[in-house]
């Protein structure tokens, strides 16, 4: 990849938002425990800038006991004044409160669904949507099939996932390319194969 590669403009010239848009953002994930770590720092970044989350992302693995959602639904008050001390994230009590909540509720989506993965791609049949953006002001903040995402993962239990939050989590995990068709990621994530998710079994 040359130095005048284009990229979507808000990749600006920061490394950090630079290597995330370059490697991550607009990849297909399948893994349960990436697909928690975004949902927390998704939930993380309402009101907030995405650099500044992504500044802290290796404060929130430590934290967060890189994501293992079962330590952290089993969290208890002693974890929550841990974290509420934890000057690498954000210190927001209703925000890590939620985190907690998520986890026990991501588990009871792996209980009747084997992962989460299996759940959140059916809602996109497994495959990703690859969008044909031509500028950035064309991306929609939210979408109906996030609203409809964001009304199930609510009625299970979840909190800070509202449509707005549950688009940017569908972008970060690649069920929808948002890249601009200009920019050199857009084709090469559209040649990319789709997560292999194994089917619910009988």
């Amino acid at each position: 990849m040359g130095t005048e590669a284009h990229r979507c403009a808000w990749a600006g010239n920061d490394p950090v938002y630079r290597r995330y848009h370059d490697r991550e953002w607009g990849v297909p994930v399948r893994g349960d425990r990436r697909l928690f770590e975004f949902l927390v720092l998704e939930g993380a970044q309402a009101g907030l800038s995405w650099i500044t989350i992504l500044r802290k992302r290796p404060a929130y693995r430590k934290a967060f006991h890189n994501f293992d959602y079962h330590k952290v639904a089993r969290y208890g008050e002693r974890d929550v004044r841990r974290l509420l001390g934890d000057g690498g994230i954000v210190r927001n009590e209703l925000k890590i409160r939620s985190a907690i909540r998520n986890a026990k509720a991501f588990l009871d989506v792996r209980k009747e669904f084997g992962t989460f993965s299996r759940y959140i791609w059916e809602f996109v049949d497994r495959q990703p949507i690859h969008n044909r953006w031509e500028t950035m002001k064309q991306l929609p903040a939210r979408t109906p099939l996030s609203d409809a995402i964001s009304k199930d993962l609510k009625q299970r239990g979840f909190t800070f996932v509202g449509s707005t939050i549950v688009y940017a989590h569908m972008q970060a995990t690649g069920m929808v390319n948002d890249h601009v068709v200009s920019c050199f990621r857009h084709a090469e994530v559209c040649a990319l194969p789709p997560p292999v998710i194994p089917g619910k079994p009988a």
